[in-house]
């Protein structure tokens, strides 16, 4: 038997997997505002465009990201303090038709490597697209945390590549907004893990 079937590749079915019969409704389907009640640190925006190989915007991949609060605790988890109980860490976006996606969050706090040493600020993203038949782990880090120097993980990347992991900050309408592009490959591409 010769050719591709579907459970070779993602293929251009992947939009069945997000969503009922493959249709959009960016109202619905954008769950990207992770802001509870409770919620302890500076509101900030993320927003980026996902991109192809050739630059071109993928209109139908998905973004999840998880992240600590902004006093560094991970979901359910206290560190002495009172806990975050609404705030849940995690979102997922799809992309519009412009490849943009985006989260209204807070910025995180830093949160200790597994030997105990503190990380910068980051948030934990995963990409999820056609072509691809498992997803591919990134962090985004912040262009305005001087402990990005120190940071374990990001001192691992080629220097030349962690400008791929930084989002740039802005200010729209008196908020923060933080842009974070991702470049599934090619001129620019994104330092992706291998976890």
């Amino acid at each position: 038997m010769s050719g591709l079937t579907p459970s070779q590749t993602v293929g251009p079915w992947f939009a069945y997997g997000l969503t009922p019969e493959g249709k959009y409704d960016w109202s619905d389907l954008a769950t990207g505002n992770l802001i509870t009640p409770d919620v302890v640190g500076d509101r900030i925006r993320i927003e980026g465009i996902v991109r192809d190989g050739d630059g071109t915007p993928m209109p139908d991949a998905m973004i999840e990201i998880w992240q600590a609060d902004g006093q560094g605790r991970l979901p359910g988890q206290s560190n002495g303090a009172a806990p975050n109980t609404s705030f849940k860490g995690f979102g997922r976006c799809p992309t519009d038709p412009k490849g943009t996606f985006w989260f209204e969050t807070v910025k995180p706090g830093s949160v200790p490597a597994p030997d105990g040493k503190p990380q910068a600020p980051h948030i934990l993203i995963a990409v999820f697209a056609r072509g691809l038949l498992t997803h591919l782990y990134t962090r985004v880090y912040f262009a305005d945390e001087t402990s990005n120097a120190s940071d374990p993980v990001l001192k691992l990347v080629p220097a030349d590549r962690r400008d791929t992991l930084i989002a740039k900050k802005e200010t729209q309408a008196g908020k923060t907004l933080y842009r974070f592009d991702i470049r599934l490959q090619g001129e620019g591409e994104t330092v992706f893990f291998d976890v």
